[in-house]
């Protein structure tokens, strides 16, 4: 790898966590338009698959307390068989228009949400059958989060449990994803060295973003995911 390749991988990788760790998604929404400077999209997801591993630990490890652990088993199912159908389909195609509906799928519930009198109320079909898409665009691009945050939200109302939440379901969307990346040949043993060597920089944007939220308070955390939602629906519309 040469040098420049480094650097990016160092600069995406370090916004993508912090932002994971500050808000407990959206780290691959971030991360994954800097590594497509200079990566092809599979070894993008590969990458970025391998830094959700030790996130997922040490996210994990901290927050469980604040998990609400019915909902993650709710849509564990649905998230496992939306992930392998996924990275099938990024193993033999390039589904680049999946990427641009749910951006449009995206911007349709922020504007909901912005526009609308109450909340969106999704009953127990509606939650599962989105969990499908989460995984499935979890697995494709790795951007699953706004989806499931759609879920969490519908299930945990305070702040803490809705963050750790996240946190707990992009763990188990990990699990999946390693080893069914590693079976397809899309993760080899190359990215795994090159992920060592930036890992301390992962590790300062964990310390960064965890900072964040402890200092921002929590009564602009919901207005803070509806603008990552609006700016991840964008960029995955538009590019």
């Amino acid at each position: 790898m040469d040098l420049f390749s480094l650097i990016t991988l160092a600069i995406g990788i370090f916004a993508g966590f912090y932002v994971q760790s500050a808000m407990g998604f959206a780290g691959s929404l971030v991360a994954l338009p800097i590594l497509l400077l200079k990566f092809q999209l599979p070894e993008s997801i590969a990458y970025i698959s391998l830094f959700y591993v030790f996130s997922s630990i040490f996210l994990i490890y901290r927050e469980w307390v604040f998990i609400d652990k019915k909902t993650i088993l709710d849509l564990s199912i649905t998230s496992i068989v939306g992930v392998v159908l996924g990275i099938l389909v990024l193993s033999f195609s390039k589904p680049i228009f999946l990427k641009r509906m749910l951006g449009a799928f995206i911007l349709a519930y922020v504007l909901y949400s912005l526009l609308g009198k109450r909340e969106l109320n999704l009953r127990n079909a509606g939650i599962l059958g989105i969990g499908i898409l989460a995984g499935f665009f979890s697995g494709v691009f790795s951007t699953g989060g706004p989806l499931y945050i759609i879920c969490v939200e519908n299930r945990v109302k305070k702040i803490n449990a809705i963050r750790a939440t996240m946190i707990g379901i992009l763990g188990l969307v990990t699990l999946t994803r390693i080893p069914t990346l590693a079976l397809s040949g899309i993760l080899n043993i190359e990215q795994c060295k090159y992920a060592a060597i930036i890992f301390p920089i992962f590790l300062l944007a964990q310390f960064l973003g965890r900072k964040t939220f402890n200092i921002s308070g929590k009564s602009h955390y919901k207005k803070s995911i509806l603008f990552l939602l609006m700016l991840s629906g964008f960029s995955l519309l538009l590019r």
